[in-house]
């Protein structure tokens, strides 16, 4: 019988193995790499020569003197975008709930769904555009009221505002529609039921949608807990600069300059794998919470 389901199902199984050789190459090959951290490692001397140094990388990892910073960053950043990536995805879907034309409720849905597609490094351009102090039209706009130019991707005071707004100007659509769906499973006679007890727009909003979406806001937050070390490395990226290092730093961009920049390998790799290891621990922590309080399951 086995025999015969695999000779049936063979066809299917060549069409896994592709994904199933990149995923080894690329997901789990890397993982080998992570004895660097572990290591004085040389270029010259090689993965298998380069000596053991066991955890003298991690000990000088906590010795940097911003790494403590780096970490604060990370975790503002990621807590503000959290925040902001809830709050206003339910405020968007509860208003388009109260539209009545299908049409240019379609139509609003697409429009804010379309960043959701473009990378940062489209956005990135576009946002060092709009916001330059000397022709973007945000500082154009205020120049209209007397205000002088801002420079917003240069400044300390305004970088982590800019990342939280254009993050959540990027990726509001895809939770709106989300939200947007649980919507759809609300009964309507709730609804019925309140407009003849004389009920208005906003109880009804207040004591029968927000109740119907707790579920799912419940199950999209707790599992946004595992992403509380990643600040977004393509974001920051493509924005940052020297000027704002006090501000936006996080992890992905300091194992980059550390790895990339500096060739400080074993040392980027201690830096990576403890930010792995606390992913890890949140990661589980997430899964946990959502299944106690939303019942939620991987399987």
């Amino acid at each position: 019988m086995t025999g015969k389901r695999l000779k049936r199902e063979y066809p299917l199984h060549l069409l896994v193995l592709p994904s199933f050789v990149l995923a080894l190459l690329f997901s789990y090959g890397p993982i080998f790499g992570l004895v660097l951290a572990f290591k004085d490692f040389s270029v010259v001397k090689g993965f298998g020569r380069s000596p053991w140094n066991g955890f003298d990388n991690f000990d000088y990892m906590f010795q940097l003197p911003d790494i403590w910073q780096v970490v604060g960053n990370t975790v503002y950043i990621s807590a503000m975008k959290i925040v902001a990536g809830l709050i206003v995805p339910i405020t968007v879907a509860l208003l388009l709930n109260e539209v009545t034309k299908n049409v240019f409720k379609r139509w609003v849905q697409t429009l804010i769904y379309l960043p959701h597609f473009l990378s940062w490094i489209i956005l990135g351009g576009i946002l060092i555009d709009i916001l330059s102090p000397t022709s973007g039209i945000v500082n154009q706009f205020l120049g209209v009221f007397g205000v002088k130019p801002i420079f917003f991707l240069g400044s300390n005071a305004w970088f982590p505002g800019v990342l939280v707004a254009s993050d959540v100007w990027k990726e509001f659509g895809f939770s709106t529609i989300v939200y947007l769906a649980a919507l759809t499973g609300i009964n309507p006679a709730l609804y019925e039921a309140a407009v003849i007890d004389g009920a208005t727009r906003w109880k009804q909003t207040l004591h029968i949608t927000l109740p119907g979406m707790t579920p799912v806001i419940v199950l999209l937050a707790t599992l946004s807990l595992g992403n509380v070390l990643n600040a977004g490395f393509d974001q920051v990226f493509n924005l940052y600069s020297a000027q704002v290092y006090d501000s936006g730093d996080i992890i992905d961009t300091l194992v980059y300059r550390l790895g990339i920049e500096q060739a400080q390998y074993s040392l980027a790799t201690a830096v990576g794998l403890m930010k792995s290891g606390v992913s890890v621990l949140l990661i589980s922590s997430s899964y946990y919470l959502a299944y106690r309080l939303a019942n939620y399951r991987i399987f």
